[in-house]
Parts: C-alpha cells; structure tokens; sequence
C-alpha cells in the first residue's frame, strides 16, 4: 500500500478523523454547508480513548462525542467553549463578569467536575495548561489550573472528540472527566474565508471576527495547513447603580452611573494562528509538525471602592461602645499625615494628629466634604490628605491583562522496517508549550502613596510553560482471536514549569503613608513582590500499556496500566477495563471501570496572591498563600498530594437503519480533591508572621486561604444521545436529542471547605442539560434550529451565600439560515437565544433609594446562569470557499 493510503488510515489516525460508509452520526447529523444527500451516510471514527487502533463510536467500549467541522461552523458564537456547550450537555460554562483572572481564561467543566479535571489533547497530544489560576472560580473551579480552550479558531478543527470517561490509564493525570481531543484540518488543498460581526440585543457587546483556512501541498507528499482568527469583542453591561452609589449621588458627590459594571469583558486584538503539516519521508514513515500562536487582550470590571468604607484607601474603621456600653463599628477618616518630618518625611502614626491638625475624622454623612471638621482639617489643611480630596466619589478599578500562548508539536510515526521489530507501529513526538499571563489594573491606586499614585499598574507575569517527549508504539499480533489483539505500550517524558515575575515597583511598594494605615500596593491586585517571584519545577515520567482483545466478531474487551512517578509527591499507578459486546445486529453494551488521578499542578503548589472579594457581604483583602506557607502549615495545611478516582460507566447502543441511539450511566468517585480553602481570620501574630515572610500589604489583610486536598465527592449521571436522519420538507432531513442528568455530591468535607462552597460543589450547576437540534437542507438554503433546556440550578450573587437561591429552569433557542449564493458564496444569519431569555433576576427593589440593600452590589442577572446573562445574540457571517 502507498503511504498515502496508510497515512490516513492507520497512523495518521492519531490526529485525524475517517469518514467511511455507515449510517452512524456521531453526537448530532448535520448536512454539510453544500447540501449532501442523505443517502451519503457516514460512520464517525474516534482516535481518542485507545491507545491502539481507531474505531467507530458505535463499537468503543466507552462513551464519544464527535462534533464536526460541519456543526462547529454552524455556531454563531465565536468563543470555542460556547460551541462545545451547545454540542456536549454535560459541558458547562459560566460567564465571568466579576472574578480576577477567571475573567482572563474561562473555565468549563465537564460532568459536573472542575475544569482541571478534563483532559485536553490537540490531536492526540497532551496540551499544556494556561499560567492562569482560576482564584475566584465559584466554588466549582476555585483554583482550577487547566488549559486555555478559548485560543482555538473553529476554523482550524476537522473535528473535536468528546470521551466521556476517565482515561488517567491511558493518558495520565487531568483525565478524571474525560478527555477533549481538538483533531486539526489536514487538507492539502483548498480553503475558506470566513467574516462574522454581531451584537446582543441590547445593543452592547459588538463582535467582530475573521477567520481564514487554507491547504497546501507540501512537495507532491505531504500537505501544509493553516489557519487564522482575528477577533474583537466590546464589553457588556447588565447592570444597575448601587444603592450606596445612588446615596453619594443623592447627597451631591458625582459617581459614575453605574459604578460597577456586571458584564463580560473586552477582548482587544485577540489573535490565533494555527498550523498542521505533515509529510511522507517514505513508504513506510512520515514527520509531522502543528502548534499556534495566540494572543489576546482582556479588560473588565471590578468592585466599587466605597469613600466612606473602603479600609485602607478612604476609613479607618474603629471598635467604640455606644452610649448602652454594646461594641459598635465606627468608619473615620483615613486621614495621612504630611508634615516633614526630621528627614523631610511624613510624620508616623495612624492620623492621630500631632497638634499640626491631622486627626481622625468621623465619616457622618454621604459626603464628607460638606462636614465643617473635614473642610477645617482637610480641605483647607495642606499637611492632611485624604484621598477624598483626589476621589471624592470612590473609583472602581478595570482588571485585564495581556495573554500569549504558543506551542509546537514534532515528531515521526510509521512502522519499523527492521527485521526483528519489523509490524511495530511508532510515533516519537516532543512538544513544548507556553502560556503567559501579564495582568494590568486600572483605575485604581496604591493608597501608600498618597496623591502621588500612580492609577494604573501591572501587577506581575504568570508564565507556565512544558515540555513533553513520547514514545507511543503498536503491534498487532494474531492469538487466533475475531481480528487481531492491539497491543500498545510507550512512554513519557514531562517537565512542567511555572514561573512568577514580580510587578512594577509602584504596584507592590510600601510608600511613605504605609505606617499609617494606607494600604500597600495596586488596590484590588497588588503586585506581586520580588520575594514571591520565582521559577518552580517538577519532573515526572510514565509507561503505560493498552491491550485491546477482540475475542469475537462481537465480543471487544480493552485494558490498560499505566505507572507513573513525580519527583514531587512519588508514584501512582492506575488501571483500566472497558468491554464491548454486541447482543444483537442492532444492539451492543458496554461498560468500563478505571482508577484515576490529577496530580496538583506546581501553580498551585507554589502560587501566593492578594486576592480582593466579598465576605458575608463586605469586601476584603484576603491572602492566598502556598500550601507549605509557615501560616497555612499553622492553621492545618499539608503539601498537595494527588486526587485519587475511581469510576464506572454501563451503557447500551442502538442503531437500526437511520437511528442510533445511546444510553450510558456513570458514576465517578474522586477523594482528596484540590481547593482553594475557605477564607480564614487573620490573628495579630500571623500577620507578624506574613510580614516577615514577604506577604504585601498584611496590615490591610483580613483573611488568608489556601489550596489543600479537603474534601471528597461522588458524581453520578446519565447520558443520553439520539440521532435520526431522513428525507423531509422536499430536502434532507438530520435530528438530534441530547440529554444529561448530573448530580454531585460531597461526601465528606471539613471548616476548611465550608457548607457554602458544599452548596456551590451541589447545586450551581443545572442538574438536567438537554439540546435538540434540527438541521434542515434543501438545494440553495440550510436551516439550522438548536433548542435548549437547563434545568434548575442555584444562583448566587458575588460569591455570597446570602444571595444565594434556586433559579427557575430555562429553555433558549439557536437558529441560522444559510443561503448558498453558489458553490463558493454562502452567506448566514441567525441568533443565539433569538427568542431573548433572560437569566434569573436579583431582586431588588429601587436601587436609587438610600438604604435598600436587596441587591447591594448593581448586578441585574445571577451570574451562575447556565446560558449567560447578556441575553439574545443575533449575527450576519459570509462564507467564500475556495
């Protein structure tokens, strides 16, 4: 056979997909965009979920989704997780508005697990992770670690594979969920170029983007394909004013309107370049190289800075007993004291005065500058400052930053030619990847500085970046069985580092005010100092081996070990058995059972922060720090050690004629799971203990957290996946239903987990999910109608749970409309939730009345929304092929 032919039939299958003849659908049937007759039928093949050779969806032991290119396109969302959301039910994705660096890389999670928990591969490679720690990730994902998914260009995919099942066996550590494989395009020829622009109904959000694929020979026997993305996206806002805002308003102090904005961000010049190559050396041998260029700015919103409450920037609030004797909390001015001292510097002491003036000032109405003590002595006082002088109607910092990811794939794969290995199937890759993270605060201040601050800062650079090198080799030997037995066994080598830069020196200083009780540092992110910048690195290699038996015609039974060992915490090994059996022409089972793991990653090992979120409702400045943190070791933290799984899946295949059907429960067990710690009280001595070890700021700091093994869960769920495809309406006809049921519940837990994070793992996420998706084609025009439904789920408000209550279930609708101009010309318009949804309410009453609290911090919609919070979404897309 030529290795052409064998390229994309045996080896190559690692990175591609094969269409070839069948009935079966995968995930959902979908016309091409050049209507296709439905007597054209096509079988999806998976690479994902052996480690031997490719096969059907139909006749894999475990659970696949196979999203193609076709469906991909159909999506009017430009962002790759919310395509993946709306193809695979047991996929969820929250939107972001008010959340550090969540807002930067989103995170999803797949069956109700974190995000960290999903395995991503790009085709059949193991895909480094983002250098961004979800800090503030809703409980779900608090201090989740995965890759960044939103960089890939819809453009680029052949097709995504879905395994739903654990595969720590076969792939090693991330693979508790599943594993995702992006499978990119390999054509040597031809192309498209593609333009989209939209906006929500509101009229806010506008998109922008352009993309581009195109394939080239390379020499007559290989192929070079690349593929672009250009994108832009303004902000969005569904937001009201805050109550305490609406008062300083009301009492004559100009505040923006709204002074805190709940939306999604703004993404600036996000670009992604993505290349595939390969190349036949031989008969028996090919090289193949892909990897990407991405980049991305991402501006968004912050917490309103309240001038009269706002510790360490405008009060300085004091424990006073009232005329009954009780204790009671009095907000006072943060008055800085400026007289020259004997070196010319500021005075020390907490603005208590020094018979120059500068004292302590109650904070008695909405604004101080009508109060006749803060005009005598601070108005009119040069040696007093106060930062109600410079902003008198508190500000609200912007939180960005600029991301850059890069990789490159290399390697070789065919069979040995040497006589005594000769029938050995090889592929020797290596791989570097790299994810920075530069984050930039805005419109805020280092309030040790008094008015010499500067208002925009970049607080540092997380940098993650690894090296991958494997050896994957196959032989099929003949033990007198139905076909042959795969046998697959290799190797791997994994370095994986993550590094921290310090900020700019304004962002982390301690200027001449620090002594008096101004706070040190970018407010709301300060910068990381140079005592918490470093490199950190950790080792770790495996081999594993996969063995698939077909012991009959109907009868497929696979298993796998894998050994692997970290030069941090030690070894693990784990296993796996799937099986497969066909009871009938039309119906088979299947069930497999496995061990797993997810090792914790070195970021969160080793990452400290200052982190500004709500407690029981009241913003505060919390430290996180490293797990072996002298503090955290005194308040009961240990080094992270891996999460451990076990897990089940037992399903059923159905096809007959143009239906196929699947049905699969499973049932995943995972102990010592990673979080982020709830946030713990500060003592006088732990501070003392922060100071000296480098922490910024821990005058100002309240509470600390880290990340620790805490708690156990057990998820349970089922999936259930119909297709059905048929002339219909003078055209052909493709249906599809889709349906996960998915409950998780913690099984043990301490303090440091908390009921209200339970809550969060249990409840935030819908626990039904469905889609039903129609796609119509006749000669010149394609229908493409997606219906939605999400169950109920728990809505909270910035992260609180007094916010917290069950949100209604919901149903949204998708559709497009394709005309095809002519084989070359398509042009579509369609929306995503044309009908408007809107996310659950807050309540709150009128936000301009002082004093009402029901929703004290402007948001409109929960933010926990399954489908979003900006509501409709309408687009207009061109299509030239080529």
């Amino acid at each position: 056979m030529h290795i052409t032919n064998k390229f994309k039939q045996k080896t190559l299958s690692i990175a591609i997909s094969i269409a070839i003849s069948g009935s079966l659908m995968s995930h959902i049937a979908l016309a091409e965009d050049v209507p296709v007759p439905v007597d054209e039928k096509v079988e999806r093949i998976a690479v994902v979920g052996s480690r031997a050779a490719p096969r059907s969806i139909a006749d894999s032991p475990v659970p696949i989704d196979i999203i193609g290119s076709d469906e991909i396109a159909r999506s009017g969302s430009t962002d790759m997780l919310e395509i993946l959301k709306g193809s695979v039910p047991s996929l969820n994705v929250h939107a972001n508005p008010i959340s550090d660096t969540a807002s930067l890389v989103r995170p999803a999670n797949l069956r109700g697990l974190s995000a960290d928990s999903t395995l991503i591969l790009v085709n059949g490679k193991r895909r480094h992770r983002s250098s961004v720690i979800t800090f503030q990730g809703g409980g779900i994902n608090d201090g989740a670690h995965g890759p960044d998914i939103s960089v890939f260009p819809s453009i680029a995919l052949k097709q995504v594979e879905v395994l739903r099942d654990g595969a720590a066996a076969q792939y090693g550590s991330d693979a508790i969920a599943g594993v995702i494989n992006f499978v990119l395009k390999d054509d040597a020829e031809g192309g498209s170029l593609e333009a989209k622009v939209g906006e929500y109904y509101e009229g806010d959000g506008t998109t922008t983007q352009i993309l581009g694929n195109i394939g080239m020979p390379l020499t007559q026997d290989g192929f070079a394909n690349l593929s672009f993305s250009y994108k832009n996206a303004d902000p969005t806002s569904r937001s009201v004013q805050r109550p305490d805002a609406a008062a300083f308003g009301l009492a004559g102090v100009d505040v923006d309107d709204p002074a805190q904005v709940w939306g999604s961000p703004e993404i600036s010049d996000d670009i992604s370049i993505f290349a595939n190559l390969g190349l036949d050396l031989d008969e028996f041998s090919q090289a193949y190289m892909f990897g990407n260029y991405s980049q991305r700015d991402v501006k968004g919103g912050f917490y309103y800075r309240n001038p009269n409450t706002r510790g360490g920037v405008y009060s300085n609030p004091k424990k006073v007993l009232d005329e009954n004797g009780n204790e009671t909390i009095v907000n006072y001015l943060l008055v800085g004291d400026l007289t020259p001292g004997d070196v010319g510097q500021v005075n020390n002491g907490l603005a208590d005065g020094d018979g120059i003036g500068c004292s302590n000032i109650e904070i008695t109405s909405n604004n101080i500058a009508t109060q006749q003590n803060y005009i005598d002595g601070v108005a009119n006082n040069p040696n007093c400052f106060a930062f109600t002088e410079m902003l008198p109607g508190g500000f609200t910092p912007n939180f960005g930053g600029h991301i850059e990811d890069t990789s490159i794939v290399a390697g070789t794969r065919g069979e040995f030619q040497i006589p005594w290995i000769q029938g050995i199937d090889y592929d020797f890759s290596g791989s570097y990847g790299s994810n920075e993270s530069r984050y930039e605060i805005y419109n805020t201040v280092n309030a040790s500085l008094g008015a010499d601050t500067p208002r925009d800062f970049s607080p540092g650079k997380y940098i993650q970046s690894e090296w991958n090198f494997n050896a994957d080799l196959v032989k099929y030997i003949d033990f007198g069985m139905a076909d042959d037995v795969n046998f697959a066994f290799g190797a791997e080598w994994h370095d994986e580092t993550f590094e921290i830069l310090a900020g700019d020196v304004a962002s982390y200083e301690a200027g001449p005010l620090s002594t008096q009780g101004f706070s040190v540092g970018s407010n709301g992110f300060p910068g990381f100092t140079p005592a918490q910048a470093g490199e950190y690195t950790r080792t770790n290699y495996a081999g594993y081996v996969d063995v698939g038996m077909p012991f009959t015609d109907n009868w497929l039974l696979e298993a796998a070990v894998r050994y692997e060992d970290y030069e941090t915490f030690g070894s693990t090994t784990n296993y796996k058995v799937a099986t497969n059996v066909r009871v009938t022409d039309d119906i088979a089972l299947r069930a497999s059972y496995n061990t797993g793991f997810r090792a914790p990653t070195v970021g969160q090992a080793n990452v400290s922060t200052v982190q500004t979120s709500f407690e029981s409702g009241v913003l505060v400045d919390a430290a996180l720090l490293s797990p072996t943190n002298p503090i955290a070791l005194q308040l009961g933290s240990e080094e992270l050690s891996p999460e451990k799984s076990s897990s089940y899946t037992l399903g059923v295949v159905y096809t007959l004629g143009e239906v196929y059907m699947t049905l699969d429960y499973y049932n995943i067990k995972v102990d010592d799971r990673i979080s982020q710690s709830a946030k713990i009280d500060l003592s006088d001595a732990d501070k003392a203990i922060l100071i000296a070890d480098g922490i910024p700021n821990v005058e100002g700091l309240s509470q600390v957290s880290y990340f620790t093994n805490d708690f156990d869960t057990t998820t349970q769920g089922v999936d259930f996946v119909a297709n059905y495809s048929t002339d219909l309406l003078w055209g052909d006809s493709s249906f599809a239903l889709v349906y996960n049921w998915n409950e998780t519940t913690v099984d043990s837990y301490t303090d440091v987990t908390g009921d209200f994070k339970v809550s969060r793992l249990e409840n935030d996420l819908p626990k039904h999910r469905a889609t039903f998706t129609w796609n119509q084609a006749w000669e010149y025009l394609g229908l493409f109608t997606r219906v939605n439904y999400y169950g109920e789920y728990q809505g909270v408000h910035v992260d609180y749970d007094a916010t917290a209550k069950t949100a209604s279930d919901a149903v949204t609708v998708d559709m497009e409309l394709s005309y095809y101009i002519n084989e070359a010309f398509t042009v579509a318009v369609g929306a995503q939730n044309i009908f408007d949804k809107k996310a659950e309410r807050i309540d709150y009453d009128d936000p301009s009345t002082p004093g009402d609290d029901s929703n004290a911090w402007g948001g409109v919609y929960y933010e926990t929304s399954p489908y979003g919070f900006n509501g409709g979404y309408y687009y207009l897309k061109g299509i030239y092929r080529f």
